[in-house]
């Protein structure tokens, strides 16, 4: 049978070739077609980005006048007051706000978790636009409004904020801020902003030594944990007793793992040694002038090991590998040593460490991924500039994040 030329293999096989070239084309073609439909939905109109905007910041869509109002702002090339529109809703402070800091609040950094004091704070303070700079030291607390039938805050117990949570209360409208000396027992220079409140104690004060309440401070508002810091460059002669000097017998897990944590956690940690949580009475208690006594505990591990006499803490990180944290060189939180909660509490939150947390959580909660790019590193780097210039402003970063990320 004479099949023809076309039936010749040779022929064939580039007819195919040519087919499958084209059909690569068209997907090639289709694909990229369906790449700029896909961008064009995700940047979207003013109203879709404005709609985006507003989810993103309040949990809820916007009313048909507040839509309205944001997308003009945002035709009007003032994205910025779309944003800061959003920011005013209800939700933002009952649900975005209430979740953003939540997890700050216990060691398993769970977001189920009542409404807290320590929560409640935080919530005031980017409410009232309050230097979030001052969110470890301020004598401050946010409580319910008065007249609203809640029990009053308490010491030794929860209540007043399960109350405010209960009820469903609108905590924009209803957090009145007010000094922590007037509503607890601490003297003036015993508080140290969310440090000081109960939620905090009752997570990281509680049993242990203190060490926790460290570590967790460094961890959510640095946004580094302990691993990521140690340095075994550093003197080792503030760590205490209880840390054994050869674990298991072997001497090099010390000097290559233990001591790099402790040289420069036991000197700050020093600043809590007046402070435990009393489980049974459920409440924070600060003794003045006398050292907890589990900051004694386990002596017998190491005897020569230091024995903490004060609260006086001292800086170490502001040498070796850790001086990248960025500590203060003039102004607040620049002594690199002082004593007790409240000046420590300066010292962290002043450092560009601190300062780069705060937006690279705000950063991740809007738009809904950590910056992976140049482009996103470069808005992070302007972000940290504005906030710090703009008196550590939390409300304004949520605001800007927005912004750059409406079209995502």
């Amino acid at each position: 049978m004479n099949t023809g030329r076309l039936g010749a293999p040779g022929v064939a096989s580039r007819l195919d070739r040519v087919a499958t070239v084209r059909r690569l084309r068209l997907a090639r073609g289709a694909l990229a077609m369906t790449a700029a439909l896909c961008a064009a939905t995700a940047a979207g109109g003013a109203r879709e980005q404005a709609k985006r905007m507003h989810d993103r910041l309040a949990g809820v869509p916007p009313t048909a006048a507040t839509l309205d109002a944001m997308a003009a702002d945002i035709s009007g090339g003032n994205a910025l007051n779309a944003a800061l529109t959003a920011v005013e809703a209800p939700s933002f402070y009952n649900v975005t706000l209430k979740n953003f800091a939540a997890p700050w609040t216990n060691r398993d950094q769970s977001v189920f978790v009542p409404l807290n004091d320590y929560t409640a704070t935080v919530i005031g303070m980017v409410r009232d636009d309050v230097p979030f700079n001052t969110l470890l030291s301020a004598n401050m607390v946010y409580v319910g409004a008065g007249g609203l039938g809640l029990p009053a805050y308490s010491m030794t117990n929860n209540a007043h904020y399960q109350a405010l949570e209960d009820q469903g209360l609108d905590l924009k409208a209803n957090l009145v801020q007010t000094a922590q000396t007037s509503v607890t027992d601490l003297p003036v220079n015993a508080v140290a902003g969310v440090v000081t409140t109960r939620a905090a104690a009752e997570a990281f004060f509680v049993a242990g030594t203190n060490r926790a309440m460290f570590r967790f401070t460094v961890l959510n508002h640095l946004c580094k944990d302990l691993e990521e810091l140690k340095d075994t460059s550093l003197p080792v002669d503030r760590i205490r007793q209880d840390i054994p000097r050869s674990p298991g017998g072997d001497s090099r897990i010390y000097m290559n793992n233990c001591s790099g944590c402790h040289t420069g956690m036991d000197p700050m940690a020093q600043a809590y040694a007046y402070y435990n949580f009393d489980a049974t009475a459920g409440r924070l208690v600060y003794t003045a002038g006398q050292v907890q006594p589990k900051y004694l505990i386990n002596a017998d591990n190491f005897r020569p090991g230091y024995v903490t006499p004060n609260d006086h803490w001292d800086n170490y990180w502001r040498h070796g590998q850790n001086r990248l944290l960025g500590w203060a060189s003039a102004g607040p939180g620049s002594t690199g040593s002082g004593d007790g909660a409240q000046s420590l509490g300066v010292e962290l939150a002043n450092s560009d460490a601190y300062a780069r947390c705060q937006v690279q959580k705000v950063f991740r909660n809007v738009c809904l991924r950590d910056p992976v790019d140049g482009a996103d590193r470069a808005e992070l780097d302007t972000m940290v500039t504005s906030f710090k210039g703009n008196g550590y402003r939390l409300k304004r970063v949520f605001a800007e994040a927005a912004v750059y990320c409406k079209g995502d």
